[in-house]
């Protein structure tokens, strides 16, 4: 646990990437109107969950005015919301929604962080901020020791998993499931606004890959 600590104490701090960190202070201090009377969180934002996590999530990054706001992972927007039903739906959170800190909201058996610590503008991270973070990553999966499961939300995400477990020639596929060892890695469409609300990733798609997720945990033990 101190050594989780430790690293998030460090992701908090980190200025490795002038663009991100220069970016997510100005979206804190123009805000949007809904969000104009409340205290952004403005700094990059580290992962979240049970250290003894046996499920991990890896996004892409914080949204600008979801975890850039709240202070957690895929906490108060739309993303965030689909996230946090899922999770609760196969016995890994405590409630259904995830709206901000102190809500009661809390991980069982489950972790989540994002590839990127920092909201990047048009969620479009370059190559070098993805390099910068990936550090954080690795750190992340060495302290989890207990992680039997990766779900990658989205390509980046996939990409990043693979790079970091020097996984070659692997493609990005909704639902398509890799053995790495003692992992599975599975990837998904994002749940952004952009693929739910256009249908590209439904309902019965994203909950499909938790069920999944879930058994390959349950037939471990």
């Amino acid at each position: 646990m101190t050594t989780l600590v430790k690293l998030n104490e460090q992701i908090i701090k980190c200025k490795r990437c002038p663009r991100l960190a220069s970016y997510i202070r100005q979206v804190a201090k123009q805000k949007v109107k809904r969000f104009n009377n409340q205290r952004y969180w403005g700094r990059p934002l580290p992962g979240f969950g049970d250290l003894k996590a046996q499920l991990l999530l890896i996004g892409l990054a914080p949204a600008a005015h979801g975890g850039n706001r709240t202070g957690r992972m895929f906490t108060g927007d739309s993303s965030g919301d689909w996230v946090a039903k899922v999770l609760y739906e196969n016995g890994f959170a405590t409630k259904s929604t995830s709206m901000q800190l102190g809500d009661g909201f809390s991980l069982i058996n489950a972790y989540i962080t994002a590839a990127v610590k920092c909201a990047p503008p048009q969620n479009k991270p370059l190559k070098e901020e993805l390099d910068n973070c990936s550090s954080f990553l690795k750190e992340e999966l060495a302290i989890l020791k207990n992680v039997r499961v990766i779900v990658c939300l989205g390509r980046i995400a996939f990409d990043s998993c693979c790079k970091l477990l020097h996984i070659k020639g692997a493609k990005f596929a909704h639902g398509k499931t890799l053995e790495y060892g003692k992992l599975f890695i599975i990837s998904t469409y994002h749940p952004s606004r952009q693929n739910t609300q256009t249908g590209r990733l439904k309902w019965n798609q994203w909950s499909a890959i938790f069920s999944k997720a879930k058994r390959i945990i349950d037939d471990d033990r």
